[in-house]
């Protein structure tokens, strides 16, 4: 039986999902620019939407906070295509997916929060080299990020491959939760108003928005390792145990 094509035209059998009311079938038509058996994630990223609509926005964006492979440069500018195709509203899309990602980065943050300055000390004065921080540079990182870490958090959240994990360090280093989450609302609300709008004027051809940000987050990924390596090779034993 020949696969069905990305968010088909409304079927008689809806999905048992469809006693919501946002729920979204048939968001595009059978000519999309799309062949979901070349990409099993995008499948599975089409298969949510267009089972749940709004919810399954929702969930996308706060698992992608969570498992940044799963990528927002894939579900959003999908989601404002959708829009486009008049079958969700921009809004609701807007909103779904900056709801998400918030409550993604506010998972991270109670990570971060749980983690603490004094344990990440007691960490790196044992592990100090695999960290590249001893504890005295722990207490320096968190007075800086204490001075500056509104605009820290406000221009990780639009960074690819930095967004998902800048809420660690905010908890770590305990910022209160309002400008914590001020800031973060204030980045995911650009990122993500990015991303949908760009999906919404690209129509079918919305994938061109992950094909521009997927190398940059790639590159964001590459120089990371390359630091963090450079760091392990040249971190000082004496430095783990300052403090």
């Amino acid at each position: 039986m020949k696969r069905r094509q990305l968010f088909e035209r409304p079927r008689v059998n809806p999905p048992s999902l469809s006693a919501f009311p946002i729920r979204a079938v048939g968001v595009l038509d059978r000519h999309a620019r799309l062949r979901p058996e070349e990409d099993p994630l995008v499948d599975w990223i089409v298969t949510a939407i267009e089972r749940a609509g709004y919810l399954g926005v929702f969930l996308l964006m706060l698992i992608d906070n969570i498992f940044p492979p799963i990528p927002s440069e894939v579900i959003m500018p999908l989601a404002g295509f959708a829009a486009a195709r008049g079958q969700l509203s921009l809004v609701g899309v807007f909103l779904a997916g900056t709801a998400g990602s918030l409550c993604g980065a506010l998972l991270w943050y109670g990570v971060g929060c749980w983690l603490g300055r004094e344990r990440l000390r007691r960490f790196a004065a044992r592990h100090g080299r695999w960290l590249t921080l001893g504890p005295a540079e722990v207490d320096r990182a968190g007075a800086w990020f204490a001075q500056r870490g509104g605009v820290t958090v406000l221009v990780g959240r639009v960074i690819p491959g930095v967004r998902s994990l800048i809420s660690v360090p905010a908890g770590v280093a305990g910022m209160p939760l309002t400008p914590f989450l001020a800031y973060s609302a204030l980045g995911t609300v650009v990122w993500t108003g990015l991303l949908t709008g760009a999906g919404y004027g690209l129509g079918e051809n919305y994938r061109l928005v992950g094909r521009f940000v997927e190398p940059i987050g790639n590159g964001v990924l590459i120089l990371a390792m390359l630091l963090y390596l450079y760091r392990v090779a040249t971190f000082e034993r004496g430095s783990d145990a300052r403090g």
